[in-house]
């Protein structure tokens, strides 16, 4: 079974059992030949077990909350749980006393009866797109695993569980392109919500003004059906079905296309360009010059910098020798910033927002690609000024949906055997609906 609505229709019938879909993850989790142990943080087996032979027995009962009680899915290690203590993928917060409530985004999944299987792996702090954990080891990509890929991140092991097998879904959080990000270097889809739709109380914050909630999983279905609960729907539903044919897509010129492309992404997302026009899609070339402007107003430090700075100087001044280096000279770009810095940030984001609305208005969704390389290596990073050049080409796409405030999504776009490529779709903010229709039009048309 490789999706939700599989797994759902499965325990329906009574082909399976929800102790069953667990101990099957349980066991890739363990598999010491895989990837589990730099994947998850902390492995939540016996409440895990728990909790599916629950449903099995409401199910039994013909009492289960919901179609998808007892399927497994992932939390990433930035979601609280109740007695539990919420480390962030970092060593600094050892010793924390436990959350006393958990997330509400996370409590809804629950009541609906999805399994916890546990914590996964992520960037320490959120704080990079590339997944790199020297305190808990960086999970690999799926592909070409024998080289050792980047996962991407910040949501690493959410990817990397999704793309193995370990749960149906995980749940990731997305500031510059943490959800999408990992699923384009894994090979599975990550959704970012419009940021309100989504509460974010209970889990720890990078950036406020940025910070998102969102699902890895292994469809747009799936992410569909996982983003309804968080957002409190009670009855989720997969995307409404409509066509590709007379859709408008733009596509950006510039910035999104330009900069550092290799040469794989650019054959597949080519590629993936044509196949879309022959299903009926009309591909629309458009300038969007205001996101030149995005970096300008990001020069002091940005909202991540200085609402980082602003959750972390006490923790610093504490302890600084136990943040990976390099995550702590990112945070301290924000000990720099002026108020004044900040309310100009503020300022230039709104005039953006504003002025990019009308441009893209007339489109169905903005395309690009998610991120312009294939997996690097994770020896190619270990020098700092590699780590920087390559986290930035890997943010540059996602991070303008979080600026613009928009729903965005990452699709897998590469034929099996390739290395993964994603493609990203973004909506209107608020758009989430009609983006969710549009992405899995378009993963019908790529599938074909």
């Amino acid at each position: 079974m490789k999706t939700i609505a599989d797994a759902a229709a499965a325990l329906g019938a009574g082909r399976t059992t929800a102790a069953a879909l667990t101990e099957a993850a349980l066991a890739r989790i363990a598999d010491p030949s895989g990837e589990g142990a730099r994947a998850f943080t902390a492995v939540h087996a016996q409440t895990a077990r728990a909790a599916a032979a629950a449903m099995d027995a409401l199910r039994a009962a013909g009492r289960a909350p919901s179609p998808f009680a007892g399927i497994p899915i992932s939390i990433k290690d930035l979601y609280d749980e109740a007695g539990v203590t919420t480390k962030a993928g970092s060593v600094v917060l050892n010793g924390a006393p436990a959350a006393k409530a958990t997330a509400p985004s996370v409590q809804r999944l629950i009541r609906a009866g999805f399994v916890i299987l546990g914590r996964t792996n992520m960037t320490e702090f959120a704080f990079s797109g590339l997944g790199v954990n020297p305190h808990y080891g960086t999970p690999r990509s799926p592909w070409d695993r024998a080289s050792g890929r980047l996962p991407g991140g910040s949501s690493a092991g959410a990817g990397v569980a999704v793309a193995d097998g370990m749960g149906f879904a995980g749940l990731g959080t997305d500031t510059g392109g943490s959800c999408r990000i990992p699923a384009a270097l894994c090979g599975v889809v990550g959704w970012k919500p419009t940021a309100r739709r989504v509460p974010i109380a209970g889990i720890l914050p990078l950036a406020p003004s940025l910070d998102s909630a969102g699902p890895l999983a292994r469809s747009v279905a799936d992410c569909a059906i996982i983003d309804g609960f968080m957002a409190g729907a009670e009855d989720p539903l997969p995307p409404a079905s409509i066509p590709l044919k007379g859709l408008r897509l733009g596509l950006p010129r510039g910035t999104f296309l330009t900069d550092g492309m290799d040469g794989t992404v650019a054959a597949v997302f080519g590629r993936t360009l044509t196949r879309l026009s022959a299903a009926g899609a009309h591909i629309v070339e458009f300038d969007l010059p205001e996101l030149e402007q995005i970096p300008a107003a990001n020069a002091a430090g940005g909202f991540a910098a200085s609402e980082a700075w602003a959750w972390h100087h006490r923790l610093i001044a504490e302890g600084a020798d136990r943040y990976d280096p390099r995550i702590l000279k990112r945070i301290r770009r924000g000990e720099q910033m002026s108020a004044a810095d900040y309310v100009e940030l503020v300022e230039a984001r709104a005039r953006i927002i504003a002025a990019v609305a009308p441009r893209t208005a007339p489109f169905d969704a903005v395309i690009c690609p998610t991120v312009p390389l294939v997996p690097p290596r994770i020896a190619e990073v270990e020098e700092e000024a590699a780590y920087n050049r390559i986290n930035m080409a890997l943010l540059r796409n996602t991070s303008v949906g979080n600026f613009l405030d928009r729903c965005s999504i990452s699709i897998p776009c590469h034929a099996e055997g390739e290395a993964p490529v994603g493609l990203m779709l973004t909506g209107e903010h608020m758009g989430d609906a009609r983006l969710f229709a549009v992405a899995a039009a378009a993963e019908v048309a790529l599938a074909a």
